[in-house]
């Protein structure tokens, strides 16, 4: 488990049980662990089984989906999908004659509102780092183009496509003369 990950746990836990005013020996008693052992937990001292950490937040009356949402490791290595037009799956469908499918790009992200735009990038267009809330999908349906990623830079050609956590600082950048054209689809995640 990720250090920075432990700690927002342990946190949680702790927060959770004084909003409460719950002791840590009643939390304990609780979830029939020792009052040393909440210490520990709650002090990042120890990295408590699955089993423990599940009882401790039942014995919080928090809900599972709650008390994990939100906790993200912040370490610097967010990944970005990237996927060549030559790795997309051809399949048929219904026997239909004529018809030729493609899957792009299947990835499970939590309920999500989706935006769905067409971006036209000049050749000279310019815009600082950017960061969006949202996941982003991006396929490439004309040009070249550069995404930059902090000190990344990722070139993507005319069926390429990219998936990647918009809150990663990034700006794309037309590699050719002409309008380069993205179908690009934003993944807001819902707020409760």
């Amino acid at each position: 488990m990720e250090e920075d990950i432990l700690i927002q746990i342990s946190n949680r836990i702790k927060e959770r049980r004084r909003e409460k005013n719950i002791t840590v020996q009643e939390l304990a008693q609780r979830a029939s662990v020792s009052k040393g052992l909440i210490s520990q937990i709650e002090n990042s001292r120890t990295i408590p089984s699955l089993i423990v950490l599940i009882e401790i937040i039942k014995s919080l009356e928090i809900d599972l989906n709650d008390f994990f949402k939100d906790i993200r490791s912040k370490s610097a290595s967010v990944p970005i999908l990237v996927k060549r037009k030559e790795e997309y799956n051809h399949f048929e469908k219904e026997h239909a004659l004529g018809f030729h499918y493609q899957r792009i790009f299947t990835q499970s992200i939590s309920p999500s509102t989706i935006d769905i735009v067409i971006l036209e990038l000049e050749p000279d267009a310019i815009r600082p780092l950017v960061e969006t809330d949202a996941f982003e999908y991006k396929y490439v349906l004309s040009g070249k183009v550069e995404y930059q990623f902090n000190d990344e830079y990722i070139a993507l050609n005319e069926g390429d496509s990219m998936l990647f956590d918009g809150r990663i600082p990034h700006t794309p950048k037309n590699l050719g003369t002409t309008t380069a054209r993205m179908l690009v689809i934003y993944f807001f995640e819902e707020k409760k």
